[in-house]
């Protein structure tokens, strides 16, 4: 099931009492109704009449859906997926729940650029960002050198586009990065000019930037102790606020196997900084999470979040197994493994959505070659994914048809949740 991208870019600052949304009921009360609605049906529903078109497309109805008393019950938990570059190539949001796929528009086109990849996206309130990752540049010379960039694009839902925002401090890409929801702040670390075709090539930086939304501006703090890129970042929380930033694995320096090959050396450890309203503080080192042999870097990590506000879960995807952080004993446990493995030569998705681990593959994919008699379309197979509740300890599976014009590679694939 494919719902269409809004067209409305109206939104109301408070609900219209010239329009009836449900007729015989007041409009508040109408309005709580319709709060509850998924939002994977709301572009369907959006056409019923144009008081219903002008309130699902308003920021009260956003702000009434994120409200405290009733969020939980009214918030979807949709999983965006970048297949490739943005710029060329749409991004999907994709409903779980109600197995529903949204196409986004693509990035605002540069002609000069391409090949976008490594950027990070993240979501912040009801909003999706997508910061810096490595690219081609056709004004840079030589044209197959990657190079890092500082790009910084933000997708409004009430207005249904993009928008470019301030570019970071530093270009970079394959960087940690973490939103401060408490105080509407994204927080980004590290990274470089790693890209997908050069996978020990480009450079690495130290740099710790924070975005402020509201002014739209980059502030730079306190550098990592040593470059790191590849690596992982989230915050901690504590009475309601982000109060330390975390930032885990990487790699730094690269060397080279025989003197030929050139290979990464992948850190073990972790560094935290504790955050304030001034800024960021000093970084601190947690040691070593893993010795030497037991695997050459960090798998793909994903955060649960504590209802109550207390420290988060952290979970690790490594090959088949998944993993659980201890902060106590500063290492990684087994916590269960995957019940079917993936096919040979493909790669796994790892996202929280609900407090529930997914872990995503693409099964019965079928690349057909092309001929000079007949050229056959791609078959971009089934979205397969296994969702573990942690809470539980059980699995369960779901399947759907993903909307790609070919199949979804996971190692290259960008993804983020957002709740709206």
């Amino acid at each position: 099931m494919i719902f269409p991208p809004s067209s409305s870019s109206t939104f109301l600052l408070e609900i219209d009492e010239s329009l009836t949304l449900i007729p015989g009921l007041p409009n508040d009360v109408a309005a709580h109704i319709l709060s509850f609605l998924p939002y994977s049906h709301h572009c369907r529903l959006k056409p019923t009449c144009k008081p219903w078109n002008i309130f699902l497309s308003s920021k009260t109805f956003f702000s009434l859906r994120r409200d405290g008393n009733h969020r939980r019950l009214c918030l979807s938990h949709l999983l965006c997926i970048f297949p490739e570059d943005p710029h060329i190539s749409s991004p999907f949001l994709f409903d779980p729940e109600n197995l529903a796929w949204r196409p986004l528009p693509p990035l605002p086109c540069n002609p000069h650029e391409y090949g976008l990849c490594n950027f990070t996206s993240i979501s912040l309130g009801p909003n999706i960002y997508v910061l810096g990752g490595s690219r081609f540049d056709t004004r840079s010379y030589p044209l197959d050198r990657p190079s890092p960039t500082s790009s910084a694009f933000r997708y409004n839902f009430l207005t249904s586009s993009w928008e470019r925002l301030a570019p970071m401090l530093s270009p970079r890409g394959s960087f940690a990065c973490a939103a401060i929801p408490s105080a509407d702040q994204i927080i980004v670390a590290g990274g470089g000019s790693r890209h997908n075709m050069f996978r020990a090539a480009g450079s690495r930086i130290c740099s710790v930037e924070r975005y402020d939304v509201e002014r739209d501006e980059w502030e730079a703090l306190d550098g990592l102790p040593r470059f790191r890129a590849g690596c992982v970042g989230f915050t901690v929380r504590g009475d309601g606020e982000e109060k330390e930033f975390w930032v885990m694995g990487g790699y730094g320096e690269s060397r080279t196997l025989s003197g030929v090959f050139p290979v990464d050396d992948y850190y073990k450890d972790a560094m935290v900084m504790e955050l304030n309203e001034n800024g960021g503080g000093k970084w601190r080192a947690i040691g070593d999470m893993w010795e030497e042999g037991e695997r050459p870097g960090l798998g793909k990590i994903v955060v649960v979040e504590d209802e109550e506000g207390l420290w988060p879960s952290i979970f690790m995807l490594d090959d088949n197994d998944i993993l659980r952080y201890n902060m106590i004993s500063n290492r990684w446990q087994k916590e269960s493994g995957v019940p079917r493995r993936a096919p040979p030569e493909s790669s796994y998705g790892f996202a929280v959505l609900k407090g529930e681990l997914h872990v995503m593959t693409i099964v019965n994919a079928i690349d057909f070659t092309e001929s000079r008699r007949s050229r056959q379309q791609k078959r971009v197979g089934t979205l397969f994914i296994q969702i573990y509740n942690p809470r539980t300890k059980t699995w369960r599976s779901l399947i759907t048809k993903p909307p790609f014009q070919k199949p979804l590679d996971f190692s290259t694939t960008i993804m983020c949740t957002v709740r709206l």
